[in-house]
């Protein structure tokens, strides 16, 4: 299939970062393109300025009939009306995995995995290669808050590519240059069990065409099979790169980029989070390895801004720190919480935590427990379900229950805002996957004007 003579492409799930970069994709290619979501959100109303078509009904007569090909996200399903439709219809029905399969299959793809840390890996690397003038096209799974887009086009015949575990999707992916952060229990509710999934990103591994680099210490290392094979790490020096000497100021850090016995000194990056540092030294060992001047990728990793919601400032001022985050993972939460306390160490630390999922709430509650612990106190809200129904005797309280140390409780999302209004809390952080990015202009208005 020749993905640039499409003419109409319709999107079942168009809202999902990964699905509007696709969609983008095809618009800027010439293609006529709609599409279908749940509900309007802000990315939505932005592809509709973009030109797209977009409906929020399951409904067969607002879909367009001359579409040559349908996408769709594993994420909707599968009695949903209009996927049902356009099957039964013998429509060119296909998950997003296979477009992207498409797409890269011919190029340079650079595809990043991991539980998490993939989308500021990604980002940053698409942003490298953009700022040192090598160019890439780019296919992300967050907001690049240099660039304002989760996509971006080149003349170049590279990729970089975000590559998703959820339904098994970057096993579609056949990469050049692959990154892996981590490997730790998700989604169990497609893989059924820990062992499964790492199974399938040893055989994810297995798929790479050149270069693997992978955090040092990952499990069952003696079964990555890669042409090269390279580790990183934050600061063990018995991986191939790592940074040392870090150093914080104000939010931000400068550290040492070593590589193989050889040093770049005073690398600026100027977003928060040690991890961040950790996910910059994994970025530039992937530019290292495509042979790209260093200096130009030091200048580019100083003008990185981030990815929106990944450890992103809301408010930052004498009065009032906000960070707003994705983290919806035990790991993430443990890492967001910890580089919020070693930035503000004066600062009393509260949470507004959104869980995602039923099924991961079911899975790993002991572990958001444990990692919500490290905060002051902590209001929950209930679980975001997305996909999923719920699963009977799983909410919340299951979180709390098991939590010790911290002051908790659960509110709605209009109690929190209350809650944010009387508190007027000195260094709050917003975590979760869900809908909680909603609540964020109304609290950054309380803070900013408190």
């Amino acid at each position: 299939m020749n993905l640039k003579q499409i003419q109409n492409v319709y999107f079942i799930g168009i809202g999902g970062i990964g699905m509007s970069a696709l969609a983008r994709f095809f618009k800027q290619h010439g293609s006529s393109v709609s599409g279908y979501d749940r509900t309007e959100t802000p990315l939505t109303k932005t592809l509709c300025s973009e030109g797209m078509n977009i409906h929020y009904s399951d409904d067969v007569s607002l879909l367009d009939k001359d579409a040559q090909l349908v996408v769709y996200t594993p994420a909707i399903p599968s009695n949903h009306t209009e996927l049902q439709w356009f099957r039964d219809q013998q429509y060119t029905v296909v998950k997003r995995s296979d477009v992207l399969q498409m797409i890269s299959n011919d190029m340079l793809a650079i595809c990043v995995a991991g539980t998490h840390g993939k989308t500021t890996v990604s980002t940053m690397i698409a942003h490298i290669l953009r700022h040192s003038t090598y160019g890439c096209n780019a296919f992300l799974g967050g907001i690049s808050a240099n660039y304002g887009v989760n996509y971006w086009s080149s003349e170049r015949d590279c990729a970089v590519i975000e590559a998703d575990e959820y339904d098994k999707s970057f096993l579609k992916l056949n990469p050049s240059i692959a990154v892996v952060t981590a490997m730790d229990p998700d989604h169990l509710d497609i893989y059924g069990t820990v062992e499964e999934m790492e199974r399938c990103y040893i055989e994810f591994i297995g798929k790479v065409k050149d270069t693997l680099i992978y955090k040092h210490g990952l499990k069952h290392q003696s079964k990555f099979i890669a042409p090269k094979k390279f580790t990183y790490s934050l600061q063990n020096d018995s991986a191939d790169y790592y940074a040392s000497q870090i150093r914080m100021k104000e939010g931000a850090y400068t550290f040492d980029f070593c590589k193989q016995g050889k040093m770049m000194s005073r690398i600026s990056l100027n977003i928060g989070g040690m991890h961040n540092v950790e996910n910059c030294v994994a970025a530039m060992a992937v530019c290292d390895q495509m042979g790209l001047d260093m200096d130009q990728v030091s200048l580019a990793v100083a003008a990185f801004n981030g990815v929106n919601r990944r450890f992103e400032y809301v408010v930052k001022n004498d009065q009032h720190i906000c960070i707003d985050d994705y983290a919806h993972h035990p790991e993430e939460l443990t890492m967001l919480l910890k580089s919020a306390r070693a930035l503000f160490q004066d600062k009393k630390l509260q949470v507004i935590f959104q869980p995602h999922l039923y099924s991961r709430t079911r899975d790993l509650a002991e572990g958001f427990a444990e990692s919500l612990d490290l905060a002051d106190e902590v209001i929950l809200l209930d679980i975001y379900p997305a996909r999923e129904l719920p699963i009977e005797g799983v909410s919340s309280e299951m979180i709390k229950a098991g939590m010790s140390m911290a002051t908790v409780i659960i509110l709605s999302k209009e109690g929190a805002l209350h809650w944010v209004d009387a508190a007027k809390p000195e260094l709050l952080v917003i975590a979760g996957a869900g809908d909680i990015d909603q609540l964020v202009p109304e609290i950054k208005k309380i803070l900013s004007e408190s």
